[in-house]
């Protein structure tokens, strides 16, 4: 299904909701919230870390959903009390997800959403918080650093937006260095690179290790505007889904 089908037909695809848990990464860490995973993206980075809600071959697994329906498992899930909805993916920014936050907002629940940036929305200047985390080499996808300015303009200016890079190596570090030299006023965020399969338990050594190489090399090189966090639901749960 093409994006211009899922917009006429109001439909979003939906890989799981899940929650409440905390959000485990970026400006809200620890933050209680539910997650909406959309299923779809127009990349393949070669670490990602829920290829379920990425590639086409699980597509079957996708619910079509109205906005309606997916606020309503939101708010059994939540027992009607407002929180963060953080709405995830694959790339969220592909699905009409407009009518959804207009729902919500209207029962005082909140919105986060994180994209790579490669796709711009009207409905971003809804959002109360907008990430923006663009994907460096290791990633082996290409920035179109046009298309990210695009996502920034959408936003109007309205949500909290901030940068969120994935480090794996030093090439990784140096991209971080020339997307905060290009958008110096949007707070940074720098998370070391996970390769844990879905579902594998939790053995943070490697996690662990990354996140203090990255922690002392910000310090050696005085970069006092990133801020360094860890994935937290990674050290506390692996990379088990539906946490």
């Amino acid at each position: 299904m093409s994006t211009q089908d899922k917009q006429a037909d109001g439909k979003i695809r939906i890989s799981e909701i899940f929650g409440p848990t905390i959000q485990g990464e970026g400006a809200l860490m620890g933050q209680p919230t539910i997650f909406v995973r959309t299923g779809g993206c127009d990349y393949r980075c070669v670490w990602c870390d829920t290829l379920y809600a990425v590639d086409s071959q699980y597509r079957d697994t996708w619910r079509p959903m109205s906005a309606d329906e997916i606020f309503h498992e939101v708010e059994k899930l939540s027992g009607a009390k407002p929180l963060m909805v953080s709405l995830s993916g694959g790339n969220p920014a592909i699905q009409p997800l407009g009518a959804l936050i207009d729902l919500g907002k209207s029962k005082n629940y909140r919105f986060a959403l994180e994209t790579q940036g490669s796709i711009a929305q009207g409905w971003f200047s809804k959002l109360d918080v907008l990430t923006l985390s663009p994907k460096p080499p290791s990633s082996e996808m290409p920035t179109d650093w046009n298309k990210l300015a695009e996502c920034i303009k959408a936003a109007h200016g309205k949500p909290a937006t901030v940068l969120k890079i994935v480090i794996f190596d030093e090439d990784d570090y140096g991209y971080a260095k020339e997307a905060a030299s290009r958008y110096p006023d949007l707070p940074l965020y720098l998370q070391p690179g996970n390769r844990i399969q879905p579902d594998a338990g939790a053995d943070s050594r490697e996690a662990t290790e990354r996140l203090r190489w990255l922690a002392e090399k910000v310090a050696a090189d005085r970069w006092y505007e990133a801020t360094v966090l860890p994935q937290l639901h990674v050290l506390i749960w692996g990379n088990r889904r539906g946490v």
